[in-house]
């Protein structure tokens, strides 16, 4: 268990705003995610976990010893902290080869001990037959191979991953999932995964922790997050749905609806619990629970027009930008029957209207 409870301000220069961190969060054995946008904190997270930078303030315990403690004065070395750390660029040295860049982790072992624990790391990471090789003469999953390999062979009591599928091809990320699910079934320790990806985010993560400008904005299950999120502000970071400002007009309980009004049209909406009439809220729907059609006449009921700015091909069919940030997602061979269409209306499912 990672308990960290932390403060740290960065003063405003000449040509940088002050930052303010302020983070409190707990993680068991298993794989949390450090997900928000770049400077909101996560991999400052990491440096203050391993010892690299100080907090001001604050607590950081794993299991039962104390790493960091500003109270008490009590601030650990980095090299005490038995904290694996797996960098952006790797960090493996680059006059090494993969064998030594792993002893190198065990250099005050006995020999003996070091070289069987390194032949069990380069089995294991399936490295053996390159592990004479320097970095540069071996792949990128190789080399995320190795530096995963060198951080758990000190046996630590904490992984942490600061965006370790960055750069790679799509095989190659998809093999490095795979030695994550392994590392996280065979060690049972907290991994801490820093990263910008949703699906990745799905995929590793048992926890997800929301960062935004230093702060934890919502923290639950992956999938949790993105189905219900908190906030405009992580809908907004999520990037998965449309955003409507709308004006509360109607609420009837009795027969579970609501009027909205968005810009200048009326929309029908399930009833919202706890809002009143004249209150102004924020909607949120998925572009995929939209439905784009041909204008003809009249919009019908929670049918809104729309002026069509471009068309985004996608591996699953076509994404639609409308004016005003609106997007729709459907199937191309849907597409394509309207490919000639001039004007739009887009349909709002009462159901798929969420209020945030």
């Amino acid at each position: 268990m990672i308990e960290t409870r932390v403060r740290k301000r960065f003063a405003p220069g000449p040509e940088s705003a002050g930052f303010a961190f302020d983070l409190d969060f707990k993680a068991g054995s298993a794989i949390t995610v450090l997900f928000g946008p770049s400077g909101s904190g996560k991999t400052l997270t990491l440096d203050m976990i391993a010892g690299f930078v100080r907090p001001d303030q604050g607590r950081i315990m794993l299991d039962d010893a104390i790493l960091f403690d500003g109270d008490a004065r009590v601030n650990i070395p980095p090299r005490s902290r038995r904290c694996g750390y797996v960098f952006q660029n790797y960090a493996l040295f680059p006059h090494m080869t993969l064998r030594d860049n792993m002893g190198f982790a065990l250099e005050n072992r006995p020999r003996l001990v070091r070289h069987r624990l390194v032949n069990e790391m380069l089995d294991q990471f399936h490295l053996a037959e390159v592990a004479g090789r320097r970095p540069h003469e071996v792949s990128g999953g190789q080399k995320q191979r190795c530096s995963i390999a060198r951080a758990l062979i000190g046996s630590p009591k904490l992984l942490l991953l600061d965006e370790p599928a960055r750069g790679l091809d799509a095989p190659l990320r998809a093999e490095l999932y795979a030695t994550l699910r392994q590392v996280r079934a065979d060690y049972k320790i907290p991994i801490l995964l820093v990263t910008h990806d949703l699906e990745e985010a799905l995929e590793l993560g048992n926890e997800m922790l929301v960062l935004r400008e230093g702060r934890l904005v919502q923290s639950g299950p992956p999938r949790e997050v993105i189905e219900e999120p908190a906030n405009v502000e992580v809908a907004r970071l999520l990037g998965l749905y449309n955003l409507l400002a709308v004006e509360i007009r109607a609420l009837d309980p009795g027969r579970n609806s609501s009027r909205l009004r968005y810009r200048d049209f009326d929309l029908q909406g399930q009833y919202i619990p706890g809002h009143l009439i004249g209150s102004r809220i924020w909607v949120c729907v998925r572009p995929d629970e939209l439905q784009a059609l041909p204008r003809n006449g009249k919009p019908a009921q929670n049918q809104i027009p729309v002026a069509l700015n471009y068309v985004v091909d996608r591996l699953n069919g076509v994404r639609l930008e409308f004016a005003n940030d609106l997007a729709v997602e459907m199937p191309r061979a849907q597409y394509e029957k309207y490919d000639r269409v001039k004007e739009w209306v887009v349909q709002f499912p009462a159901e798929a209207l969420r209020v945030i």
